[in-house]
Formats: structure tokens, sequence, C-alpha cells
């Protein structure tokens, strides 16, 4: 069995983080009946005798002492780390895996990358090394972050390139929340697009998610649960919330969004967590869905996503489960890939669900999803055994799909605005390291890549369907 460690920067990426971990133990009690401590905990979590005053994990195969994350978090200001360490998910921390300062970014990228990142480089450095030193077959680094705010884009990707140094064999997996276009943050513009060029550079795959597309598919919930009959509500086990039995408290402002980019992760790593009878390696993701290093950003869909406790909404049959997962309600960004052209696509099925199901739904939406021409069968499949708690099955679905290229290019569309008065610039230059090149070499990344994915849509136009194939008399 193989480990990973989830590396959170910022406030953003600690929430989610949080969110994660809760709903991840919420799944492994669901399970784990006995209290041994099994090979789909190790994947995930440590398991430490505090008895021991060598402090040593205790091995595969026996009962369940402290369960302690396989984590690195990180942020410049002390609110949401402080937060966790006082909340139900203390014990699952301890003051080696945590770095925190007081005074923030300041929604600076060139805080958070050159100042930050050259101050701190070699504790989080130390803290990546312990975190991997713990495992015993290291797979992946998950990194969550968000690329609006000044510690997430810029110590978030400073991270990421350490990750690279340190690492380099090992995969590393990046999920962005992008900002809206009506965020409270002038300059994320200018740290979306710093951070996008770090991205582009160093990451293996990154799964975009917009703010906006979960705060669409939150009020949607909202909506329907309003438009129920008298005593409808949001299903306690919900990807919306955290459930019953989470460790969390009560809901705060942003849990509805932080679950579910959770459930996201849930539901990708749950190979790694769980058996089942296709299971798919996390570093396979990027073998098989990555044709081009800098074409990597992997749009991400989820479903069930809207489902209620009363039959206004009943429970999603299989088939249309699949439907789902390809239609514009589902996706995680504001985007339609079923009218862009897609290099492959990854879809993570957990429940009981037969390969014999895989394969009939693949083959039934296949003539309606155009795939590059060179790559037909570019689908890569994976089954969990183990549903998400409160669900029969669940689907997400990871498309590389040129559909991200109008988020692209609205995000250089608001850098540009900025860029071409010089606003806010001076903020950026007084920081020590930070030269105006890095501003011009980053967006001129971003416009490559923006020309990388035209390149392809227009390859779309000369799809042409396959030719009648010869019938042979017998």
């Amino acid at each position: 069995m193989t480990q990973s460690v989830v590396v959170q920067v910022g406030q953003c990426g600690n929430q989610v983080g949080c969110r994660f971990w809760d709903l991840a133990l919420r799944e492994h009690a669901h399970v784990n009946k006995k209290g041994v401590y099994d090979e789909a905990l190790s994947s995930f979590f440590q398991n430490v005798d505090s008895r021991r005053s060598d402090g040593r994990a205790c091995g595969v195969g026996g009962r369940i002492q402290h369960l302690k994350a396989r984590a690195v978090l990180v942020d410049m200001e002390e609110g949401v780390v402080n937060e966790i360490l006082q909340g139900p998910l203390r014990e699952v921390f301890d003051s080696t895996q945590l770095l925190t300062d007081v005074s923030g970014s300041g929604n600076n990228w060139a805080v958070g990358h050159m100042t930050y990142g050259s101050a701190y480089k070699e504790q989080i450095v130390d803290k990546l090394r312990k975190a991997a030193e713990h495992c015993d077959c290291l797979q992946c680094f998950f990194l969550i972050h968000s690329m609006g705010g000044g510690t997430g884009s810029g110590l978030g990707t400073r991270v990421l390139s350490l990750l690279e140094e340190e690492f380099p064999e090992v995969c590393r997996i990046v999920t962005s929340i992008y900002p809206s276009a009506e965020d409270d943050v002038i300059t994320s513009p200018y740290n979306s697009v710093l951070a996008m060029r770090e991205l582009t550079e160093h990451a293996d795959c990154v799964l975009p998610v917009e703010n906006q597309s979960l705060v669409e598919i939150v009020n949607k919930i909202k909506h329907m649960s309003h438009g129920a009959k008298p005593g409808a509500a949001i299903r306690r086990d919900s990807t919306v919330i955290s459930g019953q039995g989470g460790l969390s408290g009560a809901e705060k402002p942003f849990d509805a969004m932080n679950n579910i980019v959770a459930n996201l992760l849930l539901n990708m790593t749950s190979s790694a967590r769980f058996e089942g009878s296709l299971n798919m390696d996390l570093n396979e993701i990027a073998m098989n869905l990555v044709p081009f290093p800098r074409l990597h950003y992997l749009v991400p869909s989820l479903t069930p996503l809207y489902t209620l406790a009363d039959v206004s909404v009943p429970t999603r049959r299989l088939d249309q489960m699949f439907s789902d997962a390809f239609s514009k309600e589902h996706q995680l960004i504001r985007a339609d890939p079923k009218h862009s052209l897609y290099l492959a696509c990854a879809l993570m099925v957990r429940g009981n669900v037969q390969v014999s199901d895989l394969r009939r739904n693949i083959e039934r939406l296949k003539p309606s999803l155009p795939f590059v021409s060179w790559n037909q069968e570019g689908w890569k499949t994976g089954l969990c055994s183990v549903p998400p708690v409160g669900h029969s099955h669940s689907l997400l679905a990871l498309a590389n799909n040129t559909c991200v290229k109008p988020t692209f290019m609205e995000l250089r569309e608001r850098f540009t605005r900025l860029y071409r008065k010089k606003a806010h610039l001076h903020h950026y230059l007084n920081v020590e390291g930070m030269e105006q090149s890095f501003f011009s070499e980053a967006i001129t990344s971003l416009s490559s890549l923006i020309e990388e994915y035209h390149h392809l849509d227009a390859t779309k136009l000369k799809l042409m369907p396959d030719a009648p194939r010869l019938c042979i008399a017998t």
C-alpha cells in the first residue's frame, strides 16, 4: 500500500483540508468497525502510540492508538490553523506539522512567494521531509491552495517548486481554487496569473475549481431545498454538508463550498484508501490524462451533487449519474466540456458498480463526446467498492478538455485591465526579489497556454466521422 501527504497552504487551503480530514475520518469510521489500523487508514494516516517514548508509529494490523494525518499545514496568519487546533480535529495534527506567522501576505503574491518563501524555506522543507520519512512508499503530494490571495497563491506555488526540487519522482497533484470576477481582492488577477505560471511549470496535474461554480451549486441546492415539500431538507450526508458523524461542529459560511472540494479529494483518493475491482493508482492519473506536459489542467465534475432528503430530488440512477458527470451543471468550473475537445478522461466510480456498467455507459456517451483524433480511446477508469457515506454510488470525472480555455482567457483579460494601467504594481515591485519581468513572463506563459488549447480546438473542426466499415458476408 502506498501513502500520500496533503500540503494545505493559506486560509482557503487549510479550510478545505480541514473538511477533507473530517470527512475522511467519517468514511473510515463507517467502514472500519473493528478499530484495526489497516492499509486503507495507513494511506493518509499514521497510527502513533503516545506511550512509546520515541513517538514512533505503529505498523499495519495493530489496534488504532492515535491517528495523525499525513499533512503539512502552512499559513502566514494564525487564525484558521489555531481554529483547527482548538476544534475537534486538534488530535489529528501536532506542532511538528504546522507552520504559521502572524502578519499574513496582504493579498500580495510577491510577499508570499518571495518574502515568506525565502524566510521559511528551510522550515518548510524540513516539515515536508519529516512527513515523507513517515511513509513506507510515498506516492503523491496533494497541494490545496487558492489563487486569489497572497499566501495561497504565492507561498503555495513556492511550496510546489520546493516539492519538485526535493521529491522530483513523487507525483504533485494540485487543487487550485480560482477567484470569481467579483472577488473582493482587487489584486487577485495579478496573484492568479503569477501563480498560473508556477502551476504550469511545476505541477503534474492541476484540478481547477472556480469559486463562482461552487457558489452556483450551493445556491441551486438551497433553492431546491426551499422549493421542496414542507419538511424537506438537505440530507445530512449529502455532498454539500458535513453529515452526521463528522467531527465538525456548527456549519460555517464556506463549509458548503469547501465540502464540495473535500468530496472531490475523497473520491479521487478512494482507490488509494479502499479496495476495488479496478483500482487506480494516483500516479496513473498524470500518466494517462496528460499527453503534453503543460496541458495538465483536469476539469473535475462530481455526482451526486443535488441530493435532498425528500422525493423532490430522487436518488440518481446509475446511468443518469454518468450523464450528469458530463453536463455543465456538475462541472466545478463554469464550462461545457461536451462542446469542447477531450484529450483524455478519467472516471472514478465508487459503490457496487460493475466493470460492464462502466463500459456500457462509456459506449453510450462516446458519440456525444468529441475526443482528439489520435486518442479516441482515451479513457481511464477506476472502481472502488466502498461508496461515500449515505450514498449507494458516486462518480468523479476528470477531463483533460479544452473547455478550460475560456476560464484562462477571462483571467488574462482581468489581469490586462489592471496591468495596462500599471495599477497596484508598486506594491509588488517594493518586495525584495520581485521584478516587473515576472509579470510579463507570467502573462506570456498564460497566453502560450491559451494558444496551445486554441490549436487543439481548431483540430476539432477537422474531426471526421469514421468511415463505414466493410461487412464481410459469411
